[in-house]
C-alpha cells in the first residue's frame, strides 16, 4: 500500500495544545494547516472562535478547526462536556475530540460510558466527535470493551490518546481498534507519531486520522533542505 506525504497530511489533525501556546503560534498552526492542506488543526478551546473567524475571512484557504474537552484527564462532568461541546461548536469548531471518564471503565460502567458519549454527541449536533480513550491506562479487555461502547455510540471516531498521559499511540492499539471496530465508526492516532514513517505505519494499521505536531515540521524541513516544492516531488514521496 503505497502512502505519500500529501496522504499523509490529508489525514493528519495538525495539533498545539500546549497550555503556553499564544495566539501568535495557534495562527502559525492554522496557516500551516491551510498551506499542507491537513484535515484539520487542533487547537485549545479558548482560540476557537477568533481561530474560525480568522479562517472565515482567510483569503489562503480553508481548514477545519478541532478542539478538545474534558482534556486532558477526562473526569469533568458530564454536564460541564456537554457545554465545552455546545460552546466549542457555537464559537466554530468542525471537530471536537473527547476524553471519556477512565474512572467510569476502570468500574466496568460501560453503559454511563456510553451514556455521556451519546450526551456529549447530542450537544455538538453538527460536528464530528472523536472518543479519546487514553489506551495507554486501559487494559486489552477494556480497549476492546472500547470498541464495543465506541461503535454502539454516535461518535465518528475512536481516539488512542490525548498525548499528555502515561503513552501515546502504539500500532498495536490500532491494530487491536481496526480488529474491534464495527460500523462506520474511524480510528484517531495520536501521541508520540515522530515521523513520517510511523505516520504511515499507523495509517496501514488502521488509522484514518493521525493527530500530531510533528508530520508538518518534518515536511517544512524537507522543504527548506531541498529548496522548496514547486514540483510536487515533496507531496508525492511514498513511505
Amino acid at each position: 500500500m503505497e502512502i505519500t506525504v500529501k496522504d499523509i497530511l490529508a489525514a493528519t489533525d495538525h495539533t498545539l495544545l500546549s497550555p503556553s501556546a499564544r495566539w501568535h503560534d495557534i495562527k502559525q498552526v492554522i496557516d500551516d494547516g491551510i498551506k499542507y492542506k491537513t484535515a484539520s488543526v487542533c487547537i485549545p478551546p479558548c482560540f476557537v472562535k477568533k481561530a474560525a473567524e480568522y479562517v472565515r475571512i482567510s483569503k489562503r484557504g480553508k481548514v477545519k478547526i478541532c478542539t478538545v474537552i474534558g482534556f486532558p484527564n477526562g473526569y469533568s462532568s458530564t454536564e460541564v462536556k456537554c457545554f465545552e461541546a455546545e460552546r466549542a461548536e457555537r464559537d466554530g469548531a468542525d471537530e471536537i475530540d473527547m476524553v471519556i471518564n477512565i474512572g467510569m471503565v476502570k468500574e466496568k460502567r460501560y453503559a454511563d460510558v456510553l451514556e455521556e458519549i451519546n450526551a456529549v454527541s447530542d450537544a455538538c449536533r453538527y460536528s464530528t466527535l472523536k472518543v479519546i480513550v487514553e489506551a495507554c491506562l486501559l487494559t486489552e479487555e477494556e480497549k476492546v470493551k472500547m470498541c464495543d461502547v465506541v461503535s454502539a455510540s454516535r461518535a465518528q471516531y475512536i481516539k488512542t490518546s490525548t498525548g499528555f498521559s502515561a503513552g501515546g499511540a502504539t500500532l498495536a492499539d490500532v491494530e487491536l481498534f481496526a480488529k474491534h471496530m464495527r460500523g462506520l465508526t474511524r480510528i484517531k492516532a495520536a501521541g508520540g507519531i515522530a515521523s513520517l514513517e510511523d505516520a504511515a505505519a499507523f495509517l496501514r494499521a488502521g488509522a484514518h486520522r493521525l493527530g500530531t505536531s510533528r508530520i508538518v515540521k518534518i515536511v517544512k524541513q524537507m522543504e527548506q533542505e531541498t529548496g522548496g516544492n514547486e514540483d510536487g516531488k515533496i507531496s508525492d514521496t511514498a513511505y
